[in-house]
């Protein structure tokens, strides 16, 4: 099916029933139905939230809509159930893997510590038949390393004829989608080539995880439990680097919401278990977070790592200036009175309409911008902390969020294991398959994305 583009009078914004993600509101749009047209039309005018994208048809095909709305907890009873019968040739083995924004979610909702929040989950969900339980903190350590090191090569090779700057962060997959089907030229390049640490965990899973256990990739079913919707848009499009080529790195994505509710539905007696890791009978000790208030930390991270490798300069305490309102924030290295450095993070639609609005105007004064689809960050996904009305709990956001903070935060450069990773599975830190297995390239409006199982 081929995606039509800014052709409808309505937006469709996302509403969620108790079983699946696939009812719809119909919100008008002045601008359609005064014959306007723009990168912004329907999100601005109907103010949709950029997680509701998955709704809109200028955006998803009838088929991308179908295999969004397969992703609940039907699909995951269907592979548990299939498991407990006779036929093992249809046997899977269940891998999920846990998104760190999602275990405050957990630690607030049942009133435990974080680490004791990721037991409960994971002895649950063996109590279930899943077979392994992961935290996908690995996955973002690849994912902040490769970005840090395209910062540095874009800030050497940038100029004014050529530009490379600003690097806008692509790990949000609402914002990618929004900036890959509706903005297009000029913004693309300027997206981090970063794979999103969801993609890069199905690559982990799928490719050197199976290879680990001798299993194929399609013998294994991988969940990933995340904050927002949109991650199971993201999940349809993800190429993974395996020899057969033939399995999606994620086959079912779940919200802390569902899992939730899963939860609080069961009578199952569940004995408390640490988290899995991908190297053999290890398990994690203590849950560990990235330097970031409600996100991965990218911002953060990048800032850091490019002061030192850029400027020499060595910054303990990254120090945001809220700007226009609290979701847009900004960070500066000043040195003899001359900026050196100047990030900025932009949290919600508004705030990204104000970026792309500059940033095509070439008035835009960042190298750098931490751009999420949500307001407030990923713990405010809006797959989490909602009320039954589907308002944002804000009592809930506000405990979840001092849970996270007391999180450790580890930096991705002291991770032995992924350094480790980089030498067995990638063949070192520069190798050709770094490029394939973590990088990623963008389509502009009107053109497919990189997957076998979409058809336009």
């Amino acid at each position: 099916m081929k995606c039509e583009h800014c052709t409808r009078k309505e937006c469709s914004k996302k509403t969620k029933t108790d079983d699946q993600e696939n009812a719809s509101v119909d919100v008008p749009s002045p601008a359609h139905e005064n014959g306007e047209k723009g990168e912004f039309h329907k999100l601005a005018d109907a103010k949709i939230f950029l997680s509701d994208c998955l709704a809109c048809d200028s955006c998803v095909s009838a088929e991308e809509g179908v295999q969004v709305s397969q992703q609940n907890a039907k699909d995951f009873f269907r592979v548990l159930n299939l498991n407990k019968k006779c036929d093992t040739s249809k046997h899977k083995v269940l891998a999920v893997s846990v998104c760190p924004q999602s275990l405050p979610y957990f630690a607030a909702k049942f009133s435990l510590s974080v680490t004791d929040a990721s037991r409960r989950l994971c002895g649950f969900l063996k109590s279930l038949g899943v077979h392994y339980v992961f935290d996908t903190t690995i996955a973002a350590d690849f994912s902040i390393l490769e970005s840090q090191k395209e910062f540095v090569r874009r800030f050497r090779q940038h100029n004014e004829e050529e530009p490379t700057l600003p690097m806008l962060t692509s790990a949000c997959p609402g914002w990618v989608r929004y900036a890959e089907r509706v903005l297009g030229h000029p913004v693309t390049p300027h997206l981090c080539t970063a794979k999103s640490p969801q993609q890069i965990m199905g690559s982990l899973v799928k490719d050197y995880f199976a290879r680990r256990q001798n299993l194929s990739p399609d013998k294994i079913f991988h969940v990933i439990v995340a904050p927002c919707y949109d991650k199971k848009l993201e999940a349809l499009q993800e190429d993974v680097l395996t020899a057969s080529r033939g399995s999606r790195g994620t086959d079912c994505v779940l919200t802390s919401g569902e899992i939730t509710q899963m939860m609080e539905q069961s009578d199952l007696s569940v004995r408390d278990a640490a988290l899995d890791t991908l190297f053999g009978d290890m398990k994690e000790e203590e849950v560990r977070r990235h330097d970031g208030a409600s996100s991965d930390g990218y911002l953060a991270h990048i800032f850091r790592h490019a002061a030192k490798e850029l400027f020499n300069e060595d910054v303990e305490e990254v120090t945001y200036r809220t700007l226009r309102n609290k979701d847009f924030q900004e960070v500066t290295l000043e040195k003899s009175g001359e900026v050196l450095l100047r990030f900025a993070a932009a949290y919600g639609f508004r705030n990204i309409q104000n970026v792309v609005l500059k940033l095509k105007k070439g008035k835009f004064p960042y190298h750098f911008v931490e751009v999420l689809a949500c307001a407030g960050g990923c713990l405010n996904g809006r797959g989490q902390a909602q009320t039954e009305d589907g308002c944002v709990d804000k009592a809930l956001l506000q405990k979840m969020k001092g849970i996270y903070t007391d999180i450790p935060v580890r930096l991705p450069e002291t991770s032995s294991h992924v350094q480790e990773l980089y030498q067995e599975w990638l063949d070192g830190t520069d190798s050709p398959r770094v490029q394939e297995a973590l990088h990623t390239a963008y389509q502009g409006p009107g053109h497919p994305a990189n997957s076998r199982d979409i058809k336009w």
